[in-house]
């Protein structure tokens, strides 16, 4: 059964085709049946070992093979080639064979000439026409010469076609091998990255943050490191602001925590904060903060107070106030660093800040320069919770802050025990770690939740009281150490009780409170607003004067998990150090003359106010509205302990006008008249009293049930 040419084209069983696949690719295949009643061939082609097909639409072919279209005029009819034309024809033929579609299309011209010259000799028979050349009628030139140009056209399109199929073909294979070349670049490209990272991975196996440690350790090698050593120059500053990195503690290593802070310069710190994009990829932000001094892990206290400290013992004996504060995220190394190191539970007071600076305090007073002086050295010892001070060296009795007539804070009640020696002062120092208060937070089982403050004394002799037969001294200088408490920044105000909520508040305020208290410093003229907290307020002495210096030492812990923590304190001390440098006449609030006048300026909600404005930035709407409601419970709560302290003053006031009025009662012939006149007098008087302490009562229960609500408001309640 014969195909329809007209509709098949140039397509026959065994020709090569290219085909396009469902993913767009255009490849060669073999043509192994023809339908034309579907219009349909089925073909054939080799991939990955095995042998594949599928059925393809004749328009889908023709469109890939244009040479193989059937062509439109089915009446056309070549001219009939001479012989040495057939030849050529069958030459370019012999030379094609190689190829199946260029041999059909040899054939094809082949018959087509044939063709055409069968019906120029039966038109030359029938109707005297011009015969074909070597026929019967004799030469005919110019029918010749038409049907050798007509040849010539139709082999040198067959020719093109030919070629334009052997390129079509050609540009297939390049696509091919570059295809293969991508994938197997590919490839070798994923199997080096498996590599590394398996070799990566076996640096420090288990460890979940790999990754990171990976990106810090290849970072860290870039570096030059030129960092603090014992013989390196000292300067002095009125604000010395330095940081300290503690070590990788046993319980980071159980967790394998990256360390992601750098020391590579004395005065250069780098946070490596662990990041994550969009798309899950990883990567680390390198954050550079520039300090006076930056200690690493291996510094000893020795060095720590060496740069310092120490320059500030000096200070107190030249009649100056000195303030040297630990500051910093609990379990960051403060106490470590004050007190002295830990060895298991056990502190050895021996080689902290403390007994350092007392050691060199003595050193000082038989020195020929200040012996003349005849200094007499004394030791206080309190903490600050909660908004009350403490006093440790006298079994935590609870003591007042008060301002005297000369605007002189004074800590009612506070001992303070004079020294002889530096081992006297470690025993102090002893007694009052032990007695400090601790408490559980969300960041350390055994935090400690209040500012301690050690402070050593110099006095020498004003006068001597001849009557009292003692020595009378006035103060000559101060040295205030201060272990400040941990700076959760707010964190555990919404997720523990009130008691940790309080705490916590005033953690914050005292701290915003410090930070304005030394910028003030640094800014002679601008507002000092030490009321705002009791620590700056028994602190007051401590940021004025020319003679006052001031040292921080940021704590910082170097574990992935602490990094959030490591930041905010990194900026609370940049911040402090920007703010202490800066030039005098700025822009900041002035002092006015009412700023240090206690009767225009007594209370604490000015200087809170103040406080609030200062720090509009770091602080939020919603936490200003807390600590508003905080500090409210906790003057509410001062007053009705104050009047609930008077009732046993009372109390004695009563039992001496009562107990006689209830003997009188004892008289057989008593006035009964002035009996109750005299008995309503007293309970007139005392319900006075007993209906004003009712009333702070009421006052403090107020406030705390509004504590409550906004509390309820802002947090979120866990099911």
């Amino acid at each position: 059964m014969k195909m329809d040419e007209s509709n098949v084209g140039g397509l026959c069983v065994g020709i090569t085709v290219d085909i396009e696949r469902t993913d767009g690719r255009v490849h060669s295949a073999t043509c192994s049946a023809i339908n034309p009643a579907t219009r349909t061939a089925t073909v054939e082609w080799f991939e990955k070992g095995d042998t594949k097909g599928k059925e393809v639409d004749f328009d889908a072919v023709f469109s890939l093979n244009p040479d193989l279209a059937p062509q439109k005029n089915a009446e056309f009819k070549l001219p009939a080639p001479p012989k040495h034309h057939a030849k050529s024809t069958q030459q370019l033929k012999n030379k094609d064979l190689s190829h199946n579609r260029q041999s059909y299309v040899s054939r094809n011209v082949a018959a087509a000439a044939g063709a055409a010259a069968t019906t120029g000799q039966q038109n030359g028979a029938g109707k005297g026409a011009h015969p074909t050349i070597g026929g019967a009628g004799g030469p005919q030139p110019a029918r010749s010469i038409e049907n050798i140009a007509a040849a010539a056209t139709v082999s040198k399109a067959a020719t093109q076609n030919s070629r334009r199929r052997s390129t079509n073909v050609s540009s297939v294979v390049k696509e091919v091998d570059r295809i293969q070349r991508n994938r197997e670049e590919r490839r070798l490209k994923q199997a080096l990255q498996k590599e590394e990272k398996e070799a990566l991975m076996n640096i420090d196996p288990n460890n979940p943050n790999w990754e990171f440690q990976s990106m810090i350790r290849e970072y860290r090698q870039t570096l030059e490191f030129l960092t603090l050593q014992e013989g390196d120059s000292l300067e002095e500053h009125q604000i010395t602001v330095a940081v300290r990195k503690r070590p990788v503690n046993k319980k980071e290593v159980g967790k394998k925590e990256v360390d992601v802070v750098t020391i590579p310069k004395k005065d250069t710190l780098i946070v490596h904060e662990p990041r994550t994009k969009v798309d899950l990829t990883k990567y680390v932000e390198n954050q550079d903060f520039r300090f006076d001094y930056a200690f690493d892990d291996t510094c000893s206290n020795e060095l720590v107070y060496k740069y310092t400290a120490r320059p500030l013992v000096c200070t107190i004996f030249e009649g100056g106030m000195a303030t040297c504060f630990a500051y910093g995220q609990t379990g960051s190394g403060k106490t470590h660093t004050m007190g002295g190191e830990f060895q298991g539970k056990s502190q050895d007071v021996s080689n902290g800040i403390y007994a350092m600076a007392a050691r060199d305090v003595f050193s000082y007073r038989t020195s020929k320069k200040f012996s003349h002086l005849s200094l007499q050295v004394s030791a206080s010892f309190f903490e600050i919770y909660s908004g009350k001070v403490f006093d440790l060296l006298n079994e935590k009795n609870k003591l007042r802050v008060l301002e005297d007539g000369k605007q002189v804070v004074q800590v009612v009640g506070l001992v303070e025990k004079v020294c002889h020696s530096p081992n006297d002062v470690l025993k102090l120092i002893q007694i009052g770690s032990l007695a400090r208060t601790s408490g559980q937070t969300a960041a350390n089982n055994q935090s400690s939740r209040s500012h301690a403050v050690f402070q050593i004394v110099l006095r020498n002799i004003d006068r001597v009281d001849r009557a009292a037969g003692a020595q009378v001294y006035r103060l000559h200088g101060k040295f205030s150490l201060i272990d400040l408490a941990g700076n959760e920044r707010g964190a555990d105000t919404c997720s523990a009780n009130r008691q940790t909520r309080m705490e916590s508040a005033e953690i914050n305020k005292s701290l915003l409170a410090l930070k304005e208290c030394i910028r003030a410093l640094g800014k002679r003229g601008a507002h000092l607003p030490f009321r705002a907290s009791k620590l700056t307020q028994v602190l007051r002495d401590s940021f004025i004067g020319d003679k006052s210096k001031t040292c921080m030492i940021a704590m910082i812990s170097p574990g992935l998990g602490s990094c959030e923590h490591t930041l905010n304190t990194l900026r609370y001390a940049y911040r402090v150090k920007e703010l202490g440098t800066g030039d005098n006449d700025n822009d900041g609030p002035k002092a006015s003359p009412d700023d240090y006048d206690p009767e225009a300026n007594g209370t604490h909600d000015t200087d809170y106010s103040r406080l609030a404005s200062f720090n509009e930035g770091e602080m939020s709407a919603e936490q200003q509205v807390f600590q508003v409601a905080m500090s409210a419970v906790q003057e509410a709560e001062e007053e009705v302990v104050e009047i609930h302290g008077q009732y046993f003053a009372h109390r004695d006031n009563m039992d001496k006008m009562l107990i006689p009025l209830y003997q009188m009662t004892n008289e057989i012939d008593y006035d009964v008249d002035a009996y109750a006149q005299q008995l309503e007098g007293v309970v007139a008087e005392n319900i006075e009293w007993w209906q004003q302490l009712r009333d702070r009562v009421s006052k403090l229960r107020r406030q705390i049930d509004e504590e409550e609500k906004i509390h309820n408001q802002h947090v979120p309640k866990h099911k």
